[in-house]
């Protein structure tokens, strides 16, 4: 089973209220091989909500109490996504779940790049709050950017 960002699944639980519809993740929907999870949702955040970024690192650094995430209104919500990423941790573990498949660029599940925190559209390097947290624990995190029907073939045949 891999855990995934329930918006790649077509849920609308998208900061905007919408969902960030996979087409090659929906094929497999069906079969019962994904466990769908929404940090920010977990985190008791609403649908909508208002866009949120990481200032002054990356989810690793939140996690270290080094950084925070706040809306673009300046309201610090740093404790709901460090709750959500640590209720989507209790599911993978619950579920023996190694890979994770989440939403590019977002200050939760973002792997690798998100976004500067300064609501400008800027990329830097990093992870969002949950993908540092599975990372942590031995989890291994890709973006829907990632995937390929190859890499997903074999990621579910494991």
């Amino acid at each position: 089973m891999l855990l995934v960002s329930a918006c790649l699944l077509g849920a609308n639980v998208k900061y905007s209220g919408g969902s960030n519809y996979c087409e090659l993740l929906a094929q497999y929907q069906g079969r019962g091989l994904f466990l769908p999870v929404c940090p920010e949702c977990l985190g008791q955040l609403a649908v909508p909500r208002p866009p949120a970024e990481i200032r002054g690192g990356d989810g690793s650094d939140v996690l270290n109490g080094n950084a925070k995430v706040y809306t673009d209104s300046g309201r610090d919500v740093t404790a709901n996504f460090i709750q959500g990423a640590e209720a989507v941790l209790a599911l993978a573990r619950k579920e023996h779940i190694s890979t994770a498949i989440l939403k590019a660029r977002s200050p939760s599940c973002g792997a690798g790049k998100i976004y500067n925190g300064n609501f400008e559209g800027t990329l830097t390097s990093g992870d969002g709050v949950t993908s540092a947290l599975l990372k942590q624990n031995g989890i291994t995190v890709y973006t829907e950017l990632d995937l390929t029907e190859e890499l997903l073939q074999t990621l579910l045949a494991k």
